[in-house]
C-alpha cells in the first residue's frame, strides 16, 4: 500500500465577538447576495434572534425570505420541504440562523437549489448516492446560536432517517459556508441544560478528532477528488482540536452554571468552531458513529431543558455516553495522544495517564453539568444493542479515521459498557 502524504485543512471565514451578527446584511452585501432564504426553527424565532438578524439584512437593501420550519432533529423529510422552497424561491443566497439543525438544513437547501437532484443521491455510501458535488454552491452566511455542532465550520450536513433506523451526511468542501458569523450574545438565553448537550458535542467531537488515526496511515488517494473529508489526525487539526478541549475543560460548568457568564459563553462559542476546524479535517470516528442508531433507534427519552412536543435524544447526548468506553478501548493505539487530550481537559500535567484517565475525566464533566449516566438513562438496555451495532457499523466514513478498528463484537462491548457509566 502506498501511503496517503498529503492533508488537507481548509477554514471557514470566521467573524466572532458580541453583536458580530449586527453584520449580517453587510457580510451578504460583501458576497453580492440581493434574494436570500433565511433559514431558521420556531424556538430562535420565538427568542426574537431570527427577526432581528432578518432586520439588519433588509437594511442593506437586500431581500429576506423566511423559512421557519426547520426540524430540530433534520429528516429527509424536513430537509425536502426546504429543499422545495429553495427551488421555488430564486435565491441567491442562503442563511441559516440557529444550531447545527438550521445551518445543516441551509446547507442542503443550497446545495439543491444549485445543483439539483435528488437528496438521497447527495447522501454518503453505503445510505445514499455518494454523488460528488460538481462546483461550489452559492453564497451561504451560518450563524450559529448554540455552542455545539461547530457546523458554521465543516463541510457535513447530517439528517435522520427514522425509517432506516440511522443517521447519515452529505460531506463536502463544497458545502462549507462562505462566512461564519460567530456572536456569544445570541447563546445567551439557552437553557442550561442545552448549554451542557451542545458544550458535550464540543468536547467529544474534539477529542475524536485529536486522537482519530493518523493521515498517514491511509492509503494514498487514487487522485485528489478522491481524498475523503476525514483524513484523520493531522499537525494543523490537532491545533484546533485541542484549543477546543481545553476551552471545554475550563468554562463548559461554566458556562452551564451562568447563563451570564459571557467569557465563559463567548469561549464555547470559539470553542465550537475551532473544533469544527479540527475535525472538518481530521474527522471523527467511534462515538458519532454509535450516536446515529443512538439518535433514531428509539424515541423514549424527553430532554430537559428542550421543547417538550416530541421526545428525542440531543447529537450531544447521543455522542457523550459511549464516549468512556470508546477511548478506553482507543487507549492503546496511540497513549501518547489520548494522555495530552487528558490534560488539555484536566488543565494540568498528567504524567502517568493511563487508559482510565481520559474517561474518568469525561465522566467527571458529564457528572457535574447534569448528563444522563449512559444509554439505560436514554430508554436502551441490552436488548438493543444487535441493532445500535448494526446502525454504527453503517457509519463507515467515521470508522474509516477510528484510531483502532472496530468490528460487531467491539462495538457490541462498547455499547453494553456504556449502558451506566456510573
Amino acid at each position: 500500500m502506498t501511503r496517503e502524504t498529503v492533508f488537507t485543512l481548509e477554514a471557514t471565514p470566521i467573524k466572532y465577538g458580541p453583536g458580530a451578527s449586527t453584520e449580517a446584511g453587510w457580510e451578504l452585501a460583501r458576497l453580492g447576495a440581493r434574494r436570500v432564504m433565511l433559514l431558521s426553527d420556531p424556538g430562535v424565532i420565538a427568542a426574537g434572534i431570527t427577526g432581528r438578524v432578518r432586520d439588519r439584512i433588509e437594511g442593506e437593501g437586500i431581500e429576506c425570505v423566511l423559512f421557519d420550519r426547520v426540524g430540530v432533529e433534520p429528516t429527509l423529510e424536513s430537509f425536502q420541504e426546504a429543499a422545495d422552497f429553495a427551488l421555488d424561491g430564486g435565491f441567491d443566497g442562503f442563511v441559516g440562523v440557529g444550531g447545527g439543525s438550521s445551518l445543516d438544513t441551509a446547507k442542503v437547501a443550497d446545495l439543491i437549489a444549485t445543483h439539483g437532484g435528488e437528496i438521497m443521491e447527495w447522501v454518503n455510501a453505503p445510505v445514499g448516492g455518494g454523488r460528488k458535488l460538481p462546483a461550489p454552491l452559492k453564497p451561504l452566511l451560518a450563524i450559529p446560536t448554540t455552542a455545539g455542532t461547530g457546523s458554521e465550520a465543516t463541510t457535513v450536513a447530517v439528517l435522520a432517517l427514522p425509517e432506516e433506523r440511522a443517521k447519515a451526511g452529505i460531506s463536502h468542501r463544497y458545502l462549507r459556508a462562505h462566512q461564519g458569523i460567530v456572536d456569544p450574545e445570541l447563546t445567551r438565553s439557552m437553557p442550561a441544560e442545552v448549554t451542557a448537550a451542545c458544550g458535550l458535542d464540543v468536547v467529544c467531537h474534539a477529542v475524536e478528532s485529536f486522537v482519530a488515526r493518523p493521515f498517514d496511515a491511509r492509503e494514498a488517494p487514487a487522485t485528489p477528488d478522491e481524498r475523503p473529508p476525514y483524513q484523520g489526525a493531522n499537525p494543523v487539526a490537532d491545533i484546533w482540536s485541542g484549543q477546543a478541549i481545553e476551552y471545554g475543560g475550563r468554562y463548559l460548568r461554566r458556562a452551564v452554571a451562568d447563563g451570564d457568564d459571557m467569557e465563559a459563553r463567548g469561549a464555547m462559542m470559539l470553542g465550537a468552531t475551532m473544533a469544527g476546524v479540527g475535525f472538518g479535517s481530521a474527522g471523527t470516528h467511534i462515538p458519532h458513529a454509535c450516536s446515529y442508531p443512538v439518535s433514531t433507534l428509539k424515541q423514549a427519552y424527553q430532554p430537559p431543558g428542550y421543547p417538550d412536543d416530541h421526545p428525542f435524544v440531543p447529537h450531544g447526548i447521543s455522542v457523550i455516553v459511549t464516549s468512556a468506553a470508546v477511548f478506553r478501548y482507543t487507549f492503546s493505539a496511540d497513549p501518547e495522544k489520548h494522555r495530552r487530550a487528558a490534560e488539555l481537559l484536566a488543565g494540568e500535567p498528567i504524567p502517568e495517564a493511563d487508559e482510565n484517565t481520559l474517561p474518568e475525566l469525561l465522566l467527571d464533566l458529564m457528572r457535574d453539568v447534569g448528563a444522563p449516566s449512559g444509554l439505560r438513562a436514554l430508554g436502551f438496555d441490552e436488548g438493543d444493542v444487535e441493532a445500535l451495532v448494526e446502525g454504527t457499523l453503517k457509519q463507515r466514513r467515521l470508522l474509516a479515521v477510528a484510531p483502532r478498528e472496530v468490528g460487531p463484537n467491539e462495538v457490541a462491548a462498547i455499547l453494553r459498557e456504556s449502558m451506566e457509566n456510573w
